[in-house]
């Protein structure tokens, strides 16, 4: 790698008598492996900090953790959005790396076998990225919400397509980015939660990171916001917490249920059993059928489609269940992941047949489509009952 790459690449930063050299890699070249590995090697620090949290770490460390997610307890949690956007991110970083022969996060890899060689101190200092997918989620509305299901579903299928144009601009930017690029130009949200939050938390982990004499190593896309960043005070207690939902969206959890049932009651008051029959028949119709096309086209057992059926019209007016939840239990009893599904799981989401063919993402697929199903199937049955008025 050339000198002039080099300066474009390495920054000398100071906080606090700290000496800190900030490498900032492409997270798709084989040069900046060998660039992270001489810089260490060089600067022989007290600590090296990396651009992973402690459960991408994990995944790193321990090929096998996928055999001990608890699946039902995922779905209980309400995480089956959030572990399915980890899988659909991790499939788009791999492929993307077997199509460039590096591996994913080779960089990475790199920066914490030389901190173990020149005995330096390795410190985590990205946000988990639970917390970035779960503060991303709940500043999107239900648009919002389908068109990031549907742009990383797309990514997907995109790697064979990849010029040489897409990889020189991937190599300047984060990887998250990179994948979500077009939902971000359209959501402002999506990019602060994703891009400029983690910039100001990284630029706080590092520079309050111990020791002396540090080496961060990060996605070249994060490096201009840090130094943007790096002489303000950053709040990063407020980064680690979830923002609390806004007043409009709690009234509105309760106060269109609310609305649902007084139309029922003032249909049947005002046109008899007739007219109040028909709306509820449009609401179970909408609301059911909707929800299991969902489940559906997640490839749901039979039981489990029926279950999404005949739950979506009740959880629709029940703010604390959701339909999606309702299906994934059901598809987790009748299609129990077995311990070969979870060993095949780094392979199968490489692909979208993979997604499917697999039975702990099927779980996930159906939660996720079901709950759409039945959000979708709620907003078209409303129209439809006011008809009868």
């Amino acid at each position: 790698m050339n000198d002039k790459l080099n300066n474009e690449m390495l920054h000398q930063l100071e906080y606090e008598g700290k000496q800190i050299t900030l490498v900032g890699t492409a997270h798709v070249s084989k040069d900046s492996v060998e660039l992270v590995k001489s810089v260490i090697a060089e600067v022989r620090p007290d600590t090296v900090c990396v651009e992973l949290c402690e459960s991408r770490a994990s995944a790193i460390r321990q090929k096998e953790r996928w055999q001990e997610t608890d699946i039902i307890k995922v779905i209980k949690e309400k995480k089956a959005f959030l572990l399915l956007s980890n899988l659909m991110l991790a499939s788009f970083q791999k492929r993307i790396a077997e199509k460039l022969e590096v591996a994913p996060g080779e960089e990475m890899i790199q920066a914490m076998a030389s901190a173990e060689e020149v005995g330096a101190t390795v410190h985590l200092a990205d946000r988990d990225i639970r917390t970035t997918l779960s503060r991303t989620w709940r500043g999107m509305g239900l648009w919002g919400k389908i068109k990031l299901i549907f742009q990383l579903l797309l990514s997907m299928g995109e790697v064979d397509e990849i010029s040489e144009a897409d990889v020189e601009k991937m190599k300047q930017q984060d990887m998250l980015a990179s994948i979500l690029d077009e939902v971000g130009k359209s959501m402002p949200q999506v990019r602060s939660s994703l891009i400029d939050e983690r910039d100001r938390y990284l630029a706080e982990k590092i520079r309050t990171a111990p020791g002396k004499t540090i080496v961060a190593v990060v996605g070249a896309g994060h490096v201009p916001g840090m130094k943007r960043c790096w002489d303000q005070p950053i709040d990063i207690a407020a980064l680690e917490t979830m923002p609390p939902k806004s007043q409009v969206s709690k009234f509105l959890k309760w106060f269109i249920p609310f609305c649902i049932c007084v139309l029922f009651v003032y249909g049947f008051f005002r046109g008899g059993a007739g007219v109040g029959a028909g709306m509820i028949t449009w609401w179970v119709l909408a609301n059911g059928i909707l929800a299991g096309c969902g489940a559906l086209v997640a490839l749901g057992h039979p039981l489990t489609v029926i279950s999404s059926v005949l739950a979506a019209p009740l959880t629709s007016l029940n703010p604390m269940i959701a339909a999606g939840w309702v299906s994934g239990l059901v598809e987790a009893f009748t299609r129990k992941p077995k311990v070969k599904d979870f060993e095949r799981l780094p392979n199968d989401i490489l692909s979208v047949k993979g997604f499917w063919r697999n039975k702990v993402t099927r779980i996930l697929l159906v939660v996720v489509f079901t709950n759409l199903g039945s959000a979708v199937g709620t907003f078209v049955a409303i129209p439809m009952m006011m008809k009868y008025l």
